[in-house]
This record gives structure tokens, C-alpha cells and sequence, in this order.
């Protein structure tokens, strides 16, 4: 073989050589402490040495697609469920419902015999009075001649009768006299006039056990 060629093939491997030390060389010292100066092994050690935080790798994203505004992303992290959208008991639709049917209280507070009855006896026997058959059977209290008898209602106001529960201290005298009143009246056409007094006649100190306000 030419003494050139050789030559140059000496030369080539001598540099192959010497590339690989010196990469060698480098990756090592990439991968040492030199004193305090800080290299990429040391770097890697002390990420792995901090504890996992997997609530943080669901605010990343990690567990699905999370698509964020630029302002939500400058927001301070908070976790997938965030409770300061909910509204508070102040403003809660359902709360404020409530509140305007039974006016701020446990118990009815209105003396108005119409909406005494839509709040309290509609659910069941119907708007109408119609009553309602289904999964129970809500007897009509419209063109019904029971409802002739305003102590007939009463009694059951103030004791329940069957599947419907008492309203022995939900509901007042006045009250109770007021949507006997309405039954009588609207929902039939019988012209009759309810009084406390008359309720008072029927009351009884001990409210059956099925009260549904005890």
C-alpha cells in the first residue's frame, strides 16, 4: 500500500481519536459537582429530591386538554374544581326562591288563603284543585261536596289525613281559615265564611306525629 495513503490513515484515526476524549471529557464533567458549581447532574438531583405534587399536574393540564385566556392564565393557580364561582347563600336562585314563598321563615307568614294554598296544597291536588293520579292518588278538592263542610277541612289541616301530612304548627288559625276559605270558595262555590273561631274549635295542643315542620 502507498506510504501516503498510510500516512493519512494514521493521521484520521488519530483525530477519531482524539474527538472522542475530548466528548468523553466533556460529557463528564457535565455530569460531576466541581466544588459548589452547579452541572447538569446536580441540576437533576435536587428536581428529583422535591416531592411530587400531583394536584399541580392536574392545574398543568397533564390529566386532559385545559384551554385558558391569557387573563386566566396570569390568575393565581387554583384547583380544577374552584368553589369562588359558586355563588354564596346570599346569592343562590334556589335560596331566593325559597325565601319569597315562605317570606324569610320555617312557617307561613302570609294570611292570603290563595297563596297559602298555591304554596302549600297546588304540588299535590293541582293549581285547579283537579287533584292529580299517578304514583299516589292527590283526591280533586275542586267540585268536590266534602269541601261543603269547612270544619270537614279544617280537621284535616290540623291532623293529616292518609298520605298528607298535618300543618298543625305550620299554619296559624287565621291561616288555616283563610285557605279553608279559599277551597270553599274558589275552588267550589259555596259562599261559606272561615274564621279563626272556627279553627280554635278543632285545634288540639299535641300536633300528630307525622307534622312534617317537628
Amino acid at each position: 500500500m502507498d506510504n501516503t495513503i498510510m500516512e493519512s490513515m494514521k493521521s484520521n484515526a488519530f483525530a477519531i481519536m482524539l474527538l472522542s476524549l475530548g466528548c468523553g471529557a466533556a460529557l463528564s464533567g457535565c455530569s460531576q459537582r466541581a466544588g459548589d458549581v452547579e452541572t447538569v447532574a446536580s441540576k437533576q438531583e435536587q428536581e428529583t429530591a422535591q416531592a411530587v405534587d400531583y394536584q399541580e399536574s392536574r392545574n398543568s393540564g397533564a390529566w386532559g386538554g385545559v384551554y385558558m385566556t391569557r387573563e386566566e392564565l396570569k390568575a393565581p393557580k387554583v384547583n380544577i374544581v374552584d368553589d369562588s364561582s359558586l355563588p354564596s347563600m346570599e346569592n343562590d336562585p334556589s335560596i331566593a326562591e325559597w325565601e319569597a314563598k315562605f317570606e324569610g321563615t320555617n312557617a307561613f307568614v302570609t294570611t292570603d288563603g290563595k297563596k297559602l294554598y298555591h304554596d302549600s296544597c297546588a304540588g299535590c291536588h293541582m293549581h285547579e284543585g283537579e287533584g292529580a293520579f299517578g304514583a299516589g292518588y292527590y283526591p280533586p278538592l275542586a267540585n268536590n261536596s266534602k269541601m261543603e263542610s269547612k270544619y270537614y277541612t279544617i280537621n284535616i289541616l290540623i291532623n293529616g289525613f292518609r298520605g298528607m301530612p298535618s300543618f298543625h304548627t305550620m299554619m296559624n288559625d287565621e291561616q288555616m281559615a283563610a285557605v279553608t276559605e279559599y277551597v270553599m270558595n274558589e275552588l267550589n262555590d259555596y259562599k261559606e265564611t272561615v274564621t279563626a273561631e272556627d279553627v280554635e274549635k278543632l285545634r288540639h295542643a299535641n300536633p300528630p306525629g307525622v307534622d312534617p315542620s317537628v
